[in-house]
């Protein structure tokens, strides 16, 4: 016998579910949910945002690209509003069609972003599904009052994680395309590179010359272990330096981008295609690129305005390395198919005594 349905309790049910709804679309518009690299959100800024537009913003991290992409590979993701990949993960995420297109008419601030930022940006130069949020590049830090007592003299070099002398007190990123284009450019070659020959030749930088005298490749822990003067030379990035170490420690810091030049990143703010607070995360954006709020920023990581220039005009901070160096850098661009022969040799140098 076929069952009969009770209209009180269908319209009951039907009722139910759209009250469930309501609240739970006003509850996405409540919270913006940003997936971002550890160190790199300012509890200021949050706070701010939050003050001004009422929406609640949580914050998850990630220490490495590859991280971050696996997590949303697998599902991980579903729930986040904004991620913050760099320049060669956001040209693979725009080609998977995973992220939503940028609305322009509804971000006041995106003229402030750099022009030169913009053209270095070749992925997205339209900004279509990409705002920048930093450009830099990771370099060296040195702690100064530890190789002097040892009477230990140094070059701005990569070739520094050659020096015995160093062996047991060193640290490099645990990150294959830094750490690979490292090696490449002490060889005066580009670390987007498809030949396999120059790919050997870096691996076996790495692999016989720097490895031996690290303590291990570390893209988590690092400006700890150099706070506490556990590690005297570490391949780093500046804003964790900025976020651990105290302004006495910093006195005796030397960060400084390596003269062969290095590896220049575009970390960007992008909106996941099925992102549960669009809205929520262009105000976001447009709020990071105010002026006087990116100033907040770059203070908080002892940054140069390279992204922003607008904010000098507010910052008040000390910067750690000067804009003209990032003229030596060149970008880490994605490499499709050829990131293979990048893989099998990291393999080999990460996981192999």
């Amino acid at each position: 016998m076929a069952r009969k349905s009770n209209p009180g309790i269908v319209l009951m049910i039907v009722t139910i579910m759209l009250i469930a709804l309501s609240s739970c679309s006003k509850d996405s518009e409540n919270v913006l949910h940003i997936y971002n690299w550890t160190y790199y959100t300012p509890d200021e800024i949050l706070e701010k945002f939050e003050e001004e537009t009422g929406i609640k913003v949580i914050v998850d991290n990630f220490s490495s690209n590859e991280e971050m992409f696996a997590k949303l590979q697998a599902g991980g993701g579903k729930g986040y509003d904004i991620v913050v990949p760099s320049a060669d993960y956001t040209s693979i995420m725009i080609k998977l069609g995973m992220l939503a297109k940028i609305d322009h008419s509804k971000l006041e601030n995106l003229g402030y972003v750099s022009p030169l930022v913009r053209e270095k940006a070749v992925y997205d130069p339209d900004m279509e599904y990409s705002v920048p949020y930093f450009m830099g590049a990771s370099g060296i830090a040195v702690n100064t009052k530890k190789l002097e007592e040892a009477g230990i003299d140094y070059e701005h070099s990569w070739n520094i994680f050659a020096d015995e002398r160093l062996k047991g007190k060193m640290s490099m990123l645990d990150d294959m395309r830094e750490v690979m284009g490292a090696a490449l450019k002490t060889m005066g070659e580009s670390i987007n590179t498809a030949d396999d020959d120059l790919i050997a030749e870096a691996a076996n930088i790495v692999e016989q010359k720097w490895k031996p005298n690290l303590v291990k490749f570390d893209a988590e822990s690092f400006a700890k272990s150099f706070a506490r003067g556990e590690f005297w030379v570490v391949h780093c990035y500046s804003e964790s330096l900025a976020e651990e170490l105290s302004e006495e420690a910093l006195a005796d810091t030397d960060f400084f981008i390596p003269d062969e030049g290095g590896c220049l990143y575009i970390d960007n703010m992008v909106i996941l295609k099925d992102a549960p607070n669009y809205e929520g995360a262009l105000k976001f954006i447009d709020f990071f690129h105010r002026p006087d709020i990116h100033a907040i920023f770059i203070d908080e990581f002892c940054y140069p305005a390279t992204t922003n220039p607008a904010a000098a005009e507010y910052a008040t901070g000390t910067t750690l390395f000067d804009p003209d160096d990032l003229s030596r850098c060149e970008l880490i661009m994605d490499l499709g198919e050829d990131l293979e022969k990048y893989n099998v040799k990291w393999q080999k140098i990460r996981y192999t005594n």
